[in-house]
């Protein structure tokens, strides 16, 4: 009997590099072996105890049906409502709102929507492993912009426009940024949105960390700068801000026509995000956002005493970030042959897993990113046994 092939597209892709890391800390620990994880962008936080008794009362209630398919209309005022708050956007909750089944998904219903085969988007990186594969699924290509470490990974309007070529479509943008941490400056976004607005280009704003922000930095969401809210698709979530990464709850904010657009995607995939988890998003939004402060203090603290454990070292250097969950350090002068060996050496010397740069494409090499969304007992375990192996 003939076989057929898989589809090109697929089959050209690769398995996240972030999820085979936490498939083999998982084996490994299944073997007995004790393991500190660094690889994963996983709170240790429980989910706020409000948040989760708002969902078991809703499948107390029965509420375990579908929704209408751009979310409940209790959940997307709540959205509304923050982006008015945050950011000084009127948005029409039924017009501009889609809620998804995690900020991934939204962004992947963005890219099928702005994206034609033979089209050009335009990332920065370091970037999110997931951002490339996406895009190839929608049959575009990347236009990779490598940013300099060197300056603090300063995103610079000119490198933007010399990637630009009659195929590009878009440019998306990760603020926070994730595997660096930075936050981009109100200087930083105005040069996108003038890139952007100059060439007729659409912007995918990934904004899942902006609630993670330490220090004096500031998140500005780019649909909140002059002329860019009919050209901008926001993504954000409740994964990393209200320790929700299991429940898998999203949306996306854009003009009315894209977001026409969007719901053919969504609804001819996954139709609506689950009925009760998006009670559970209601009460997230809608109640005490103290623990967000709370866990905001102790990721700080953790990635103090990250870097201060990892600094100790001859070889590695550290820039703070100023928002997300990940130190993104330098190990050029370690003398290894590539991030992937280093990442391999410590695993088996120290028993501590991390992510190799070349994970988060151009630029990452010469890197690892390292998780301090752990516990403090986690993060003090990983600099004895970074010392240890150094010795």
């Amino acid at each position: 009997m003939r076989q057929h092939a898989f589809s090109k597209r697929i089959a050209n892709l690769e398995l996240s590099e972030t999820y085979a890391i936490l498939d083999m800390v998982r084996s490994l620990r299944e073997q007995g072996e004790d393991i500190v994880d660094l690889g994963g962008g996983e709170p240790d936080f429980r989910t706020p105890e409000h948040v989760v008794d708002a969902a078991v009362e809703a499948l107390s209630d029965g509420d375990t049906h579908y929704t209408p398919s751009r979310g409940t209309k209790a959940l997307l005022d709540a959205v509304a409502h923050k982006y008015k708050t945050e950011h000084a956007l009127d948005l029409a909750a039924d017009k501009n709102i889609i809620i998804t089944p995690s900020a991934k998904h939204a962004l992947f219903i963005a890219l099928m929507t702005l994206l034609d085969e033979g089209d050009e988007i335009i990332i920065p990186t370091p970037s999110w492993v997931s951002y490339k594969a996406m895009a190839a699924m929608a049959g575009a290509t990347v236009k990779a912009v490598p940013l300099d470490g060197r300056n603090g990974f300063l995103l610079e309007p000119q490198v933007l426009e010399q990637a630009i070529t009659p195929r590009t479509k878009a440019i998306l943008i990760n603020n926070p940024n994730n595997p660096t941490g930075r936050v981009l400056t109100r200087e930083e976004v105005e040069g996108v949105v003038q890139v952007a607005l100059k060439h007729g280009l659409y912007i995918i704003s990934d904004e899942i960390y902006e609630r993670v922000i330490y220090g004096q930095a500031r998140h500005i969401s780019i649909a909140s700068i002059a002329g860019a809210e009919d050209i901008t698709v926001t993504i954000s979530g409740f994964s990393k801000a209200y320790a929700m990464t299991g429940w898998r709850l999203g949306y996306v904010v854009a003009a009315e026509p894209i977001a026409n657009e969007m719901l053919k995607v969504h609804q001819h995939t996954v139709g609506c995000a689950g009925s009760f988890i998006q009670r559970g998003g209601i009460a997230a939004l809608k109640g005490c956002q103290q623990r967000i402060a709370d866990m905001v203090t102790a990721y700080q603290r953790r990635r103090d005493r990250l870097i201060d454990g990892l600094e100790k070292i001859p070889g590695i250097q550290c820039i703070a970030p100023e928002g997300a969950l990940y130190i993104f350090a330098s190990i050029a002068d370690l003398g290894f042959e590539n991030s992937l060996s280093f990442t391999r050496w410590l695993l088996s010397t120290a028993k501590v897993a991390v992510t190799p740069g070349t994970a988060f494409g151009e630029g990452g090499e010469g890197y690892i990113r390292l998780s301090f969304a752990g516990s403090d007992e986690a993060i003090d375990e990983a600099v004895k046994r970074f010392h240890h192996a150094f010795q």
